[in-house]
């Protein structure tokens, strides 16, 4: 997120793994996985007012079964 548009307004969240403190784009989407710039978990935005994030969901291999 260091390459946002000149004048875009942002908010700040906390990554639920880390700690670390995560600038989002104000016109993120719910849903929207966003990746942790500290740490590299995977956050998934909840709700966005308030903007809540979570772990997301990894997806598991069947292998096959």
């Amino acid at each position: 997120l260091a390459d946002l548009a000149q004048g875009e307004t942002t908010m700040q969240t906390e990554c639920v793994e880390c700690g670390a403190e995560l600038t989002v784009p104000e016109d993120v989407m719910q849903g929207e996985i966003l990746p942790c710039p500290e740490c590299g978990a995977d956050l998934e935005v909840i709700t966005v007012a308030p903007l809540v994030v979570e772990l997301a969901p990894t997806e598991m291999e069947d292998w096959g079964e």
